[in-house]
């Protein structure tokens, strides 16, 4: 459950870094409030999964749902310019944050 958990609170990670940039400055009202209620979902989330895991793997998927949805998002929903290094460098943060959550596995 703490999993997922984390899993949710990326995706609002995500989300709240694609309102902070429709807030345009925190200048319009709506993605403010979008952005204001997902990062504190966001946290709010991750502080409940923080409870029964361990940091650095928690940490670890948070951050990287949220940098790779980001960057995909943002190619997507705002056009931003995508190569393949921008691709190969989002499936490392991937590959990166899998690596960490294995090399803690303990039997």
């Amino acid at each position: 459950m703490a999993w997922l958990l984390v899993i949710v609170a990326g995706v609002l990670e995500t989300g709240f870094a694609l309102l902070l940039k429709a807030s345009d400055g925190f200048t319009k009202l709506w993605p403010t409030i979008g952005f204001a209620l997902c990062a504190i979902s966001s946290f709010g989330l991750l502080t409940l999964s923080l409870k029964t895991l361990d940091v650095g793997p928690a940490y670890a998927v948070w951050t990287g749902i949220g940098a790779a949805g980001t960057a995909i998002m943002g190619i997507w929903i705002y056009d931003e310019s995508s190569s393949v290094l921008k691709l190969v460098s989002i499936a490392l943060i991937l590959a990166g944050v899998v690596g960490l959550n294995l090399s803690g596995i303990s039997h």
